[in-house]
């Protein structure tokens, strides 16, 4: 019986710069320096210069990045920071941690990004509540499956109403919206490098980007206790540093990064073509966007009896995400959302599928996955 095939696989990216890796981990040990060191420093460069911005700052994981953001941003516990509940969790987690309040927005069914019109109307509807709210002080739109959101529209109506933009870019390492690339819309950015992701460490990493040179001084206080002076704190901080040996990899793996992005691009095409004409809801790529395909996602009504067949084949499939983060025990029934409700965010959480999809893929393998749908399609018109 043939191997699975397998909705990701880390081990492929790593084996796909073995030599590099195994010498770059080898440098940084006999360096005998393993935090907050020359690899970092060098990885932060090199990102920085990738993404177009003028700052990038190594921190221990994506939520970290997004709390410390938020912190430089002085958001707290009288605060309230939009973003959309079709999400991984760790982008309310990270809210949270700040003491600030979640506010969710409605997405766009097309993108699953958040809609820039239920921005206005959620705005509206909060502003309009008659209650003693935290105040609206940012907004965090998620570039989700590697497709950026609206940002220009986002980015229009957060300097109407006075907000922060803050990117949750966990997703959409190298996507441009037209020619600009995601990390440099809003006022800080936060990426993660989860082993997973386009750009993924072997272990946790993350990383604030920015163009402003007050607020990434502010991000670099903020991830080592606030110390401006070992062992002297400026201001309170936390614990969060990308590690060297951490950094060592993703320099190796940011050199193959462009590379791997078109791959993706090539790979959802074919997917593309083998699914024209089958009863599933494709990815679109809005003008003027570069998708780069963090995840391939298709949707149809009868999600769970697909993902079961696929499984039956040896296909693996995920659900991003399963339960919006608005009904999650942890959160259900206690944050806002418009009068209108997030009717959409619960029907894709109920139809979307992510299909195997990492540079290491094969054309056999897209051949084999895209038969296995369309044979799932034609015993279910």
């Amino acid at each position: 019986m043939p191997a699975p095939i397998l909705q990701s696989s880390p081990l492929a990216g790593y084996l796909a710069s073995k030599v590099d890796i195994d010498a770059a981990i080898a440098e940084t040990l006999n360096s005998g320096w393993f935090i907050l060191g020359q690899q970092t420093k060098t990885f932060e460069k090199e990102f920085a210069d990738f993404v177009g911005a003028t700052d990038c700052v190594g921190v221990g994981n994506g939520t970290d990045a997004l709390e410390i953001a938020l912190r430089a941003c002085d958001i707290g516990p009288a605060d309230a920071v939009l973003t959309v509940s079709h999400t991984a969790v760790a982008t309310v987690a990270a809210i949270e941690l700040t003491g600030a309040t979640p506010v969710f927005v409605e997405i766009d069914p097309i993108t699953f990004t958040m809609d820039p019109e239920c921005l206005v109307r959620t705005i509206a509807d909060y502003h309009g509540a008659g209650r003693n709210l935290p105040r609206l002080r940012a907004i965090i739109p998620v570039n989700l499956y590697g497709h950026p959101a609206a940002l220009p529209s986002i980015l229009a109506i957060a300097r109407q109403h006075g907000l922060r933009v803050i990117e949750d870019c966990a997703q959409s390492h190298g996507a441009t919206v037209e020619g600009r690339t995601t990390g440099t819309w809003g006022d800080l950015a936060a990426f993660s490098f989860y082993p997973t992701k386009n750009l993924g460490a072997l272990g946790d990493g993350g990383a604030v980007v920015t163009n402003d040179a007050a607020l990434a001084s502010k991000v670099r206080l903020l991830r080592e206790y606030g110390w401006r002076e070992r062992y002297v704190s400026a201001v309170p901080g936390m614990n969060s540093r990308l590690d060297e040996l951490q950094a060592a990899i993703l320099r190796v793996k940011l050199r193959r990064l462009a590379t791997d992005n078109d791959r993706r691009r090539t790979l959802a095409r074919q997917y593309d073509t083998h699914l024209a004409g089958a009863p599933l809801g494709l990815p679109v790529t809005r003008e003027g966007v570069t998708h780069v395909f963090h995840q391939y996602v298709i949707r149809t009504p009868r999600r769970d009896d697909l993902k079961e067949f696929l499984h039956s084949r040896g296909i693996g499939s995920l659900i991003h995400y399963p339960v919006p983060v608005h009904l999650q025990p942890a959160y259900r029934g206690r944050l806002f959302s418009s009068a209108t409700g997030l009717r959409e965010t619960e029907r894709a959480a109920r139809e979307v599928l992510s299909l195997p999809m990492y540079p290491q893929l094969t054309e056999k393998e897209i051949h084999q996955v895209g038969a296995t749908l369309r044979e799932w399609a034609t015993t279910n018109r």
